[in-house]
């Protein structure tokens, strides 16, 4: 009864088009009613410690960073090289898609502000090309989303304070597999291409191919400083955002010269406007995650799930399955937050390693940004494309099927994320 009185509360609420950080403080605020325990200072009281975290001081940063690159001209850089170094295959500007997204993804972390970049940048010249809209759209849409699995990560970030896991080793323990997923729709993006007779770019001399690499090489160390600092313990994930940022800014502003005080200003707004949309779901999330905690609905749900215990596989079967459907109908972040205190304990319970079902957990999310009907990431697509959105997912579906096979994949050989994952921190 409690499940669906939390459950009923949150879903009519969004039915009825309440944005969801005020639906999940409605839907908690209904099971504070239903355990008679109702108090308004305890609601406002969790609202506030929810956002009083010092490691999500790594999202604002973080969020600043993305920003800075995609108008200082550092992500039309990483573009450009790439594009100097696969362009010239079959398919090469779907191909260019994936290796700038791969890199991207290594600088901002955030899904939107790569897709954003990628799909103004490389969509007109795939179409040019005389590649499908359609496809096109929805290759860079799944490149898009690589975003939240290779370091730095937003979605890491909320995760590891949701579910008290370390930071540094989300990040360490997520290279491998979001390169893992940039190989699957690489994989599936040859398939596609060789049905069509497009012919290829000619090839870049070796003279362009230096000169692009080094007009990005100053884009290029920044994964580099963020990955080595945190393996060498030299700086915590929200220090690296804080380095990630200020660097961005020395970059775009005394070497690049690309962006003007005006366009600091407005990059300053846009970050801080997206910081606070995240915080408050962050802040409203955390009065249901300490109410599901005291309805002890954790122990519901491993009561519910004890069938699969037995089995860490088939657990993590049916965890994926359910984080699916959830993704359908819900943002990553908030998914993340409702999701996250219910299924800890259970992963937890089963003797699941915590970091490898993070990675697991936020790529199932990931994915979750390119799923019809909500689709965060399609939606950019289609506004920057000028695309319906039955069109981008049409394009979208054989790239999706590829990730979601990569991520099921992971589940039946842990060892494809514990295995680098403990590399990388030794």
């Amino acid at each position: 009864m409690t499940v669906l009185i939390f459950l009923g509360a949150l879903l009519a609420a969004m039915a009825l088009g309440i944005p969801i950080a005020y639906s999940l403080l409605l839907s908690g605020m209904a099971l504070m009613v239903h355990l008679d325990m109702f108090d308004a200072q305890i609601l406002a009281q969790n609202v506030v410690n929810g956002a009083d975290s010092f490691p999500l001081l790594a999202v604002p940063f973080f969020m600043l960073a993305g920003e800075i690159m995609n108008v200082g001209g550092l992500s039309r850089r990483i573009v450009n090289l790439a594009l100097a170094l696969v362009g010239h295959k079959r398919g090469g500007l779907g191909f260019v898609a994936i290796v700038a997204a791969c890199l991207l993804a290594a600088l901002s972390g955030s899904a939107v502000a790569d897709t954003a970049a990628l799909a103004s940048l490389l969509l007109p010249m795939m179409v040019a090309a005389g590649h499908d809209k359609a496809r096109a759209g929805g290759l860079i849409a799944s490149a898009g989303i690589i975003a939240p699995v290779i370091p730095p990560s937003i979605g890491f970030v909320v995760f590891g304070v949701a579910a008290n896991v370390s930071i540094s080793k989300l990040f360490l323990a997520g290279i491998v597999p979001g390169l893992l997923m940039g190989l699957s729709i690489a994989l599936a993006w040859w398939w596609v291409a060789k049905k069509e007779n497009i012919p290829p770019p000619p090839k870049a001399s070796l003279a362009l191919r230096l000169s692009a690499l080094k007009e990005s090489t100053w884009a290029l160390v920044l994964p580099v400083i963020v990955v080595a600092g945190l393996k060498l313990g030299v700086f915590t994930p929200t220090e690296a955002a804080v380095v990630a940022a200020v660097y961005a800014l020395f970059v775009a502003t005394l070497v690049y010269r690309e962006m003007s005080l005006r366009q600091l200003r407005e990059v300053f707004v846009s970050a801080a406007k997206t910081t606070a949309v995240i915080m408050f779901l962050v802040a409203a999330a955390m009065v249901s995650a300490w109410l599901i905690t005291v309805a002890d609905i954790p122990s519901k749900m491993i009561s519910l799930l004890q069938p699969f215990m037995g089995n860490q596989t088939l657990l993590m079967i049916a965890i994926m399955a359910l984080v699916m459907a959830v993704g359908t109908a819900m943002d990553m972040t908030p998914t993340i937050l409702i999701m996250t205190p219910v299924l800890m304990p259970v992963v937890k319970a089963a003797g699941i390693d915590p970091v490898y079902f993070g990675v697991l957990f936020i790529i199932n999310n990931a994915i979750g940004l390119i799923t019809p009907p909500v689709g965060t990431v399609l939606n950019v697509v289609a506004g920057v494309g000028r695309m319906k959105m039955d069109e981008v997912t049409r394009g979208v579906l054989p790239f999706m099927a590829a990730q979601f096979a990569m991520m099921f994949l992971m589940v039946f050989f842990p060892w494809l994320v514990t295995g680098p994952a403990k590399w990388f921190a030794n």
